[in-house]
């Protein structure tokens, strides 16, 4: 099961949530393979902060999803400029183990706010080598050398971290 969010930093960000969100009820209706149950949530409406409980099949099939479009494009984008939002997901695994990122996310939540935080680089890029799981690591999205240092943003920069708890 994974847990992700998006909460508005800017006034720009309302026009991101508002499109990406159009774009996510249409990924998921098209039933990607693996996509078990998708569900939109509201964390809170002020400061704007939405998001959604997916269940895969498996990690396997979420990994390759996030390697196909449209998943490639948005995430691509969110990283070289967040647009005035703020990103995380959380993924807990069925027979144990938690993974989780926050980018451009102003203050801690969720796990953030009690698991130690390490910055998202290295062995931290990976949502696989996160959880410690075993099998062959897709290509990243973007390459982690794009990334360092961070792309200009228009918005004020805030620190990509990563937080990660295994069995």
């Amino acid at each position: 099961m994974i847990y992700l969010g998006m909460r508005v930093r800017t006034l720009r960000g309302m026009r991101t949530l508002r499109r990406i969100g159009k774009e996510i009820e249409h990924a998921a209706a098209a039933k990607p393979d693996g996509l078990l149950r998708h569900e939109m949530l509201w964390y809170s409406l002020v400061p704007p902060h939405a998001g959604m409980r997916q269940y895969w099949r498996d990690f396997d099939a979420l990994e390759r999803w996030t390697r196909s479009l449209p998943h490639k494009q948005w995430w691509g984008a969110f990283l070289r400029d967040s647009r005035g939002t703020g990103f995380w997901h959380e993924t807990y695994f069925l027979r144990g183990g938690i993974e989780a990122i926050y980018v451009d996310v102003p203050e801690p939540l969720g796990l953030l706010t009690f698991a130690p935080a390490k910055p998202a680089i290295g062995t931290m890029f990976s949502a696989r080598r996160r959880a410690g799981l075993e099998g062959d690591e897709l290509a990243p999205v973007v390459p982690e050398a794009e990334l360092e240092p961070r792309p200009r943003s228009t918005e004020p920069p805030t620190k990509q971290v990563s937080a990660a708890a295994q069995p």
